[in-house]
């Protein structure tokens, strides 16, 4: 038994994780909203800091634990490895600012939901990192499925509504579909073996075929919970319905659960990935990146566009490994680490980017009521602090630097353009033409990000409120500013991040970037090497600066002092109203004129005779009806046909019976 002085950092981890339960137990138990929102909530953000500091202690060696709980027989393994520890420092880091937001905003809930809210708050905590570190499919599976029950309570939270609890059902439908897919690649893996820990499931010999029908169960299990395409429905339904820390955490971290899950299957339990497996997911991370950014131009409710957002994202991520499966399986292990290393480092980034705009979308929730763009608008006047700490997530998702974003896309981006020959051709036509649909969706998500502050934020306010609203709350506003000091470090400090990051491309590469990061020093990020492309953020941050301070200067130095105010042209209709200024319909009526065909735009348009005429579009997803749709019409039709079997007769149900018995003595003789 270890003292405390001697714990390793798989220990703490297991300790961190049962700490958490406690604590979610004990805002249960307790019916004081403030010792939970004061106390609990805090206590859980230490416990996340304390993750996230064990996951750096734990990257320098293979850590393994048995825990005593399970079944006979069938222990709960637990492994702590690079790869699980980056996830964890994920988890942790990100989960610090989200849960000293939800201690203030979660203050005015009332007692009766703040208890269970909080029980399934921690709960949801303590199964993302039992995910992370479990090393047997019977914990692993269990942690999943712990995950997504108590995420699916937290999602319908105010169950109330219709809308929230449909939208609940189908994210919990969808995550049971994901489960089964990953039960059974494990079935796969394991075969004819009894032994279900992954150290068995390592040394167990597939079949290509066998691999390859194990690599695409779990493509689609992970796929379900992380929003690939067309396994994406739940998620723009979910997200609106949860409270706003809830979205944070599914979207900056869960979602990264199933990224983890891939990595885990496909660079480490499959052994060696085949070649097609990097085309798949190059592909279909293409294809995701951009359905989710063009579906998000043309959102009006906020939420809903921060998680078409979190598609495309998902998206850049897959992009990343499927690169790196590509140059791993074509003996360019440089090249395959600087992949991984810009999929994860874009992961993390996410985590902190996406975490930082759900917290503040709660926050204007809260002040205003609205979720709807067109609804709101000048929000800086009365929440300048929000305003700002929203600037730092939005430039940051939009891929602007010196901030993260732009440094995980950049070396994606340079993965693209370094890349040699390959040895299928078709793959030397793929890379240029992939490039370019990345390049177009990070575009994009410039232009989702200036119409998303632009409509919130600036400008007059497009509805007469009843209270003027107010700015967030101090341990709100706390929790956001942790997360925007987190995008401003990992995107002016982005070589101690890829150094930090290469013991997991060590790890599944087998190839290390580290020599060629620190040539340089850490000033400049240079991937492979110096003469082919460098970055340095801190210079830019500096060059950025001197130009405001100079300009500042000429400004303050012959500036003549006289000012004349006078109203902005209106092209002669003398009017001026908060109707005058462009809306987010507006925004995206570019996006959705060229993608009409594929988007199922609905037109509302008014007659002559209105009084009050008004114009409304809604979008609508073909995919549902493509992929959705036909499945349950089968579904139903099935259902009507198995039903005709129950006729309410008694001898009719024995006649069953006694048909079923003869068919089954014909089958044992």
């Amino acid at each position: 038994m270890s003292t405390l002085a001697g714990m390793l950092p798989i220990d703490w981890m297991m300790a961190i994780i049962l700490f958490w339960l406690l604590l979610g137990l004990a805002g249960l138990l307790s019916h004081n909203p403030r010792f939970i929102v004061q106390i609990v909530f805090p206590l859980g953000a230490v416990a996340a800091l304390a993750l996230a500091l064990a996951a750096l202690a734990g990257t320098a060696q293979t850590q393994v634990a048995t825990a005593p709980l399970g079944l006979p027989n069938l222990p709960f393994h637990l492994r702590l490895d690079a790869l699980s520890a980056f996830f964890l420092l994920l988890l942790g880091a990100a989960s610090v600012g989200i849960s000293v937001f939800s201690s203030g905003y979660f203050r005015a809930m009332p007692v009766s939901k703040l208890g269970l809210l909080c029980l399934e708050y921690h709960v949801f905590l303590a199964s993302m990192a039992t995910v992370l570190l479990a090393d047997d499919a019977y914990l692993f599976m269990l942690a999943w499925e712990t995950m997504a029950l108590s995420s699916y309570f937290l999602v319908t939270t105010d169950h109330e509504q219709p809308e929230v609890r449909q939208a609940g059902f189908l994210y919990l439908l969808m995550a049971h579909v994901g489960a089964l897919a990953i039960l059974m690649s494990f079935g796969v893996m394991l075969g004819a073996h009894g032994d279900d820990s992954f150290a068995a499931m390592r040394h167990v010999h597939l079949t290509s075929t066998s691999a390859s029908v194990a690599m695409l169960l779990a493509l689609v299990g992970f796929g379900a919970k992380a929003g690939v395409l067309p396994l994406h429905a739940w998620l723009p339904e979910a997200h609106p319905a949860a409270p706003s820390p809830v979205s944070a955490l599914m979207s900056g971290i869960m979602l990264k659960t199933a990224v983890y899950g891939l990595l885990r299957i496909s660079f480490d339990l499959l052994g060696v990935p085949q070649w097609w497996w990097g085309v798949l997911l190059l592909t279909l991370g293409l294809i995701t990146a951009l359905f989710g950014v063009i579906f998000a131009a043309v959102q009006v409710d906020m939420k809903r566009l921060l998680a078409y957002s979190s598609i495309e994202n998902i998206g850049i991520i897959l992009i990343g490994i499927g690169l790196a499966i590509i140059f791993h399986t074509s003996g360019k292990g440089a090249l395959a680490a600087l992949a991984l290393t810009a999929a994860l480092y874009h992961a993390l980034n996410h985590a902190f980017m996406k975490g930082l705009l759900f917290l503040g979308t709660g926050s204007v929730l809260h002040a205003t009521g609205e979720r709807h763009l067109g609804r709101l608008g000048g929000l800086i006047h009365g929440m300048p602090r929000l305003a700002l700490l929203m600037l730092v997530g939005v430039l940051a998702l939009a891929g602007l630097p010196p901030l993260n974003g732009f440094v995980s896309e950049w070396l994606t981006l340079q993965a693209f353009l370094l890349s040699p020959g390959l040895p299928q051709p078709y793959l030397n036509m793929l890379v240029p033409v992939a490039a370019a649909a990345l390049a177009l969706a990070a575009a994009l998500a410039g232009f989702v990000m200036v119409k998303f502050y632009g409509v919130v934020f600036l400008g007059r306010s497009r509805a007469l409120a009843a209270v003027p609203p107010h700015d967030a709350g101090a341990r709100e506003q706390l929790g956001m500013a942790y997360l925007a000091l987190g995008c401003v470090l990992l995107g002016t400090l982005p070589t101690f991040v890829v150094l930090g990051i290469d013991p997991v491309a060590a790890e599944l590469v087998g190839h290390s970037l580290a020599g060629n990061v620190r040539s340089t020093g850490w000033l400049l990020l240079t991937p492979m090497r110096a003469e082919r492309a460098s970055y340095g953020p801190l210079v830019l941050l500096l060059v950025i600066g001197t130009g405001v301070l100079f300009t500042a200067w000429m400004v303050r130095r012959f500036y003549h002092g006289r000012l004349r105010i006078a109203p902005a042209w209106d092209c002669g209709f003398p009017e001026q109203n908060a109707r005058m200024q462009d809306t987010a319909e507006g925004f995206g009526q570019p996006i959705r004129q060229i993608f009409e065909w594929f988007m199922g735009v609905v037109k509302h348009m008014p007659s002559p005779f209105d009084v009050t005429p008004t114009f409304h579009s809604s979008v609508h997803d073909r995919l549902w009806d493509l992929c959705y749709v036909p499945v349950q019409r089968a579904s139903e039709m099935l259902s009507a046909q198995i039903g005709r079997l129950q006729q309410g007769r008694i001898h009719v149900y024995l006649l069953y019976s006694f048909v079923t018995l003869l068919v089954l003595l014909a089958f044992v003789q």
